[in-house]
């Protein structure tokens, strides 16, 4: 075992010591307190209980080792922070204090299979007895024979290395397969011991991350983690993602998690969220941002357990990014590029067999016929190109990393354009014998958006692409969308259907003279500061800055539809900024106490600000335009227009103090405890200002403590218990009024002075296990959760004063199994294949609400029949709709037409949430060639299509056309008088009757359950390195298919994309995009 203490340490410091009768181990320990000092040894090479006699004054250190270790045969080598000692027949050392001749220096660095530096990795001449130990950056240099030839290179849990003896060498080590790794990320950016944590986290490795070359990374963590739930924006390119880790818990606030990079929390929080049918613009989140190919790892902490110490803002887990850095001795360039050619998968299922109603109709109950498919005419084929530059390297006091992104793309809709530039510089400096570390990171980024997809009726082209009245002429309407207005003298817009209710238009002319433009920049800043104090001791100041500004317009020409633009046309000009600063202070001890004892601890306190969404948001459309299509402000025909169009999202101040200390016993059993304490300015003006919440969790190394079947590699038992707070929003205990042309407005809302934070509760219990030589591995985890005192917001009663008012009320309970199991199934010299399961359930139930709310709690983003709610005993996700009206024995109630009735009120139809959750992920390498694919699937919950209820009405789905081929709709049910009828019903007289907006919904809700191949890739690495004169080291190609089909799925659109990344508007589309696959061609040059 290698024992050692991270101590600087000055050389020329004089020693006095004066010890009798005592082990060489408290000699050591001693030694290590009067100078400071790091010793690294093997515990075999020592005689550590051997008593010895010490009495020093003013010795060098040199001298006083002597003493110390006299008589032993073992020689030791000074390092800049450290002094390692061994036996003397295998380290080429002093001898005690004798020289010894050397020949030749090698020196040189090794780093993991990540490219970080790897310290104590023991460096020796092949057959030979010189022998040394990398140093915390990786960095080793020791003499060695002149004939020396090759040098071994080995370290715990890594592949063992030969490699051929020069100076300046570059060591690449990779893990041994299915090794529980020795250290991981956690909290704070900490490096912890796996084996300590009391809780289950999941790691990503680059590979997975950027195989996909999604322009959002998390667009694919679903299929890979158990437990977690990712719904990419239906908005397409630039869009939110709605992330969610362990089930949906809270009513009225985010169930999103905490995002972290590099130690530093990011807001990932949006400026506009759609929701409900008509309108509404994804702005894009935090996450959008980022580049893919500079993320080195992931590392999700699924539960409040893990992220305790993030407090209230990780109450819903939060997942960790570690960005890529430059080596020490090592200089690197990469070049990463790709092209992605995207195309429809699944068309929606329209008709073209039967024609328009009548002349000037906007449904197509008509003669049959043979029309063109508008769909294929109007889709096309989308095209992302990606080049990302990263240039590395450093020495052993500098190390930095730069890199530039750029991704264009187009998507399938036309006039759909995105473009993204990401530039980052990283720079890790040392100074004073590397006890002082300094360390900075900057990102810039630029978006640009044209026309990005709006979901619902307003603004959408695909309402009036699928509800193109067969028979007419499309073509023509596509070419001349828009022709000239004589009386006006401007262009206006050309199509059949005119003063729609839900504002449908021509495609082209939205596309075209309703233009939308996003901009957004963004600049990330982290500094960090790391000072060895010595004894295990270390203090770090780190500090982030984080500012985001978004400038969104839309110019409407007139003669758009009249529901949206006035006479003039219509200008939407937004401007709004949101930053964040973080600062923080930390001081950490980790430290082997007595031989017997791993203790780390730390204790810090944070300072954070964050301010979302000010600025300006101006909207013509109430006062209109003085002149026509002139899109400036100034052209705004009234100042009432600028009431309240400077706003401010959420504005945050919050302090915090926290805690934790990890407490290992021989390596068999480990205790956690943390705390955190924070001080929100949300929860001003009450009496709750300060809150605590605490976490314990230990882990039993049950390999260590009894005998286990040989087949039995690893197993660990862990628990936890936590207690943390949910964010609460701004402006809520005081809420404020308005300043307009007329004068101050007060608030209509009640001051929530008695509001308390939300508290959840969560239990985790689960078991590790390497089996077969570590060869399978297995993840298992159960856990509870205990949401309380959630806030509501309730109807006012009449005579208050208010409108509205907040309440504390909402008890929500989830509980859930995550299962994740990794396999190494083939391993030979001509084949490796590498499999991983995951399964994650996850149910929820409404154990209370608030006395004062009777009957149930409506979540926001609902309509058109559709409703989310939230009633005691039900659960979060529980979705209401119009239903069958039914009679007491369950037989569905006619009409004297024989239409199925409809229920008055929405009823439960179903939950939108999976039962179960699974994905299938393989990898085979063959030589050079490498193979891999994943399937991921969701099993149960229920799926709403308003898109087809809607065009069901107008007679345009291939659904109406197959009844009216077949003579009518099937329907069987009870008519008023009690008789039962059962027959066939016309066609339009069924779907004109329960069709539409508002009709029966319950018809158009489908089975969720969907499985899917998530991608497939095909691999094949060029090998340079044995070249001289190649300036290239290696070249990777790839070719990837992204969702290239679904194995299964009832759904008419996309089951796995969401409208709203809120919590109303889930589990229901409203003429979203279709499925589209995509396939990848990705070249990868190492130089």
């Amino acid at each position: 075992m290698i024992f050692f203490a991270t101590h600087a340490f000055a050389s020329n410091k004089s020693i006095t010591i004066h010890l009798k009768d005592v082990t060489v181990r408290v000699a050591l320990e001693a030694l290590e307190k009067e100078a400071g000092i790091s010793f690294w040894f093997n515990t075999q090479d020592v005689d550590m209980e051997k008593i010895i006699s010490v009495n020093l004054r003013d010795e060098s250190l040199e001298e006083a080792l002597g003493i110390i270790l006299n008589g032993q045969q073992v020689c030791y080598e000074f390092k800049s922070d450290h002094i390692i000692i061994a036996r003397k027949r295998n380290f080429g050392m002093k001898d005690q204090r004798q020289g010894s001749t050397v020949s030749k220096i090698i020196s040189g660095t090794v780093v993991d299979e990540s490219d970080q530096p790897l310290g104590n990795v023991t460096v020796s001449v092949l057959n030979g007895d010189e022998q040394t130990v990398s140093d915390s950056q990786g960095r080793f240099s020791f003499a060695v024979p002149v004939a020396t030839k090759q040098l071994s290179f080995s370290f715990v849990g890594m592949k063992s290395l030969d490699m051929p003896a020069k100076n300046n060498m570059e060591v690449k080590m990779f893990r041994k397969d299915h090794e529980m790794p020795e250290f991981v990320v956690t909290a704070l950016d900490i490096m912890r011991n796996k084996k300590s944590l009391p809780y289950s986290s999941q790691s990503i490795g680059e590979d997975e991350i950027s195989k996909n070359r999604e322009l959002n990374f998390a667009s694919g963590l679903g299929s890979i983690v158990p437990g977690i739930s990712v719904l990419p924006s239906e908005s397409g390119f630039g869009g939110s993602t709605k992330i969610v880790l362990r089930g949906t818990k809270n009513i009225t606030s985010t169930n999103q998690p905490l995002f972290v990079i590099d130690g530093m929390p990011i807001p990932n929080t949006q400026t506009s969220d759609p929701y409900g049918f008509y309108s509404g613009r994804d702005s894009g989140d935090g996450l959008s941002n980022i580049n893919p190919d500079e993320i080195q790892s992931i590392t999700i902490l699924k539960g409040a357990n893990a992220a305790a110490l993030y407090g209230s803002q990780g109450s819903n887990g939060v997942i960790l990014i570690t960005t890529k850095k430059g080596s020490a001795g090592k200089t690197s360039i990469t070049i990463n590029s790709s092209v992605t050619m995207t195309t429809v998968s699944e068309y929606f299922p329209l008709q073209y067999r039967y024609g328009q109603t009548s002349s000037g109709a906007e449904d197509s109950w008509g003669v049959a016929g043979s029309y063109s498919d508008v769909q294929k005419d109007f889709f096309k084929k989308g095209a992302t190109f990606q080049n990302t530059i990263s240039m590395s390297g450093g020495n052993e006091r500098m190390r930095t990393y730069f890199a530039y992104a750029n991704a264009n793309a187009s998507g399938v809709v036309p006039t759909n354009h995105y473009r993204k530039d990401n530039l980052s510089f990283r720079q890790t400096s040392s100074f004073l014998d590397n006890r002082l570390s300094f360390s900075s990171n900057l990102m810039l980024t630029l978006e640009k958006l044209h026309n990005t997809f709006l979901n619902g009726y307003y603004w959408n082209p695909l309402l009036g692409l699928y509800n193109f009245p067969r028979g007419l002429d499309f073509s023509y309407y596509k070419k001349s969308y828009e022709v000239l207005d004589p009386d006006r003298n401007i262009m206006s817009q050309n199509w059949p259907v005119q003063g729609n209710a839900e504002a449908q238009m021509n495609p082209y002319w939205i596309l075209n003279n309703d233009p939308d433009d996003t901009k957004t920049q963004r600049i990330m800043v982290n500094v960090a500061l790391d000072y060895k104090l010595g004894h295990g001791l270390t203090l770090s100041a780190r500090g982030n800055y984080d500012y985001t500004t978004q400038l969104y317009e839309m110019k409407a020409r007139a003669t758009s539809s009249p529901v949206l633009v006035s006479q003039n046309g219509r200008y939407i000009y937004s401007n709004l900024a949101s930053w964040q600063a973080y600062g923080d202070v930390l001081l950490t001890f980790d430290k082997q106490l007595l031989d017997d004892f791993d203790v780390h601890a730390v204790a810090g306190a944070a300072y954070q600000k964050k301010i979302i969404g000010d600025g300006l948001v101006i909207d013509s459309q109430t006062y209109g335009l003085t002149f026509v299509n002139n899109f400036t402000i100034q052209n705004i025909a009234s100042l009432l227009a600028f009431a309240n169009s400077q706003q401010i999202g959420s504005r945050i101040i919050k302090e915090s103090a926290f805690g934790n200390l990890s407490v290992g016993y021989k390596g068999k059993i480990y205790l956690d405890v943390s705390g955190r304490n924070d001080w929100a300015s949300s929860l001003a003006f009450t009496n709750n200002v300060p809150y605590f919440y605490p976490s314990v969790g230990v882990s039993l190394i049950a390999n260590e403590i009894m005998r286990l079947p040989k087949a039995i590699n690893f197993a660990k038992l862990r628990a936890s218990f936590a207690q943390v707070s949910n964010e609460i929003p701004s402006f809520i205990t005081n809420p404020t009024g308005s300043v307009s042309a007329n004068g101050y407005t007060g608030s209509f809302m009640k001051a929530f002075t008695n509001l308390k934070p939300e508290m959840s509760a969560n239990f985790e219990a689960g078991l590790d296990m390497n089996l077969f030589s570590n060869r399978l591995s297995i993840d298992f985890t159960c856990y509870q959760i205990d949401n309380r005192s959630q806030y509501l917001v309730l109807q006012a009663p009449s005579g208050s004063g208010y409108t509205s008012y907040y309440v504390n009320a909402g008890y929500v309970r989830g509980k859930g199994l995550e299962v994740l199991l990794k396999g190494s199934l083939v391993k030979t010299k001509k084949l490796v294949w590498n499999s991983s399961l995951n399964f994650g359930s996850n149910n929820n139930k409404i154990i209370r609400l608030s006395d004062e709310l009777t009957g149930y709690y409506q979540i926001p983003g609902g309509g058109e029949g559709y409703e989310m709610k939230v009633v005691t005993g039900g659960s979060m996700g529980d979705i209401y709709a119009f239903a069958y009206s039914r009679d007491d024995k369950g037989s569905i109630l006619l009409d004297n037409e024989h239409i199925p009735q409809k229920t008055t009120i929405e009823k439960k139809v179903g939950n939108a949430n999976p039962r179960w959750t699974m994905g299938w992920s393989n990898r085979f390498k063959i030589s050079r060639w490498e193979f891999s694919f994943a399937v991921d699937g969701k099993f149960g919950g229920k799926f709403i299509s308003m898109t087809q209820a809607y065009l069901d009405r107008y007679g345009v789905t291939k659904a109406t056309a197959d009844a009216r081929d077949n003579g009518g709709v099937k329907v069987s049910g009870v008519m008023a008088d009690g008789s039962s009828w059962s027959g066939l019903v016309d066609a339009k007289t069924y779907y004109t009757g329960t069709a539409g907006r508002g009709g029966l919904v319950e018809q158009y809700v489908y089975d969720a359950t969907n499985v899917r191949l998530r991608d497939a890739t095909v691999g094949y690495t060029i090998d340079f390195q044995k070249k001289k004169g190649n300036f290239i080291k290696s070249l990777v190609l790839s070719l990837i298919a992204s969702t290239p089909f679904y194995i299964y799925k009832k759904v008419p659109g996309n089951p796995n994309t969401t409208i709203s990344t809120g919590n109303g508007t889930q589990a229901v589309e409203n003429f979203g995009l279709p499925p589209v696959r995509s396939l990848t061609f990705n070249i990868r040059a190492n130089i």
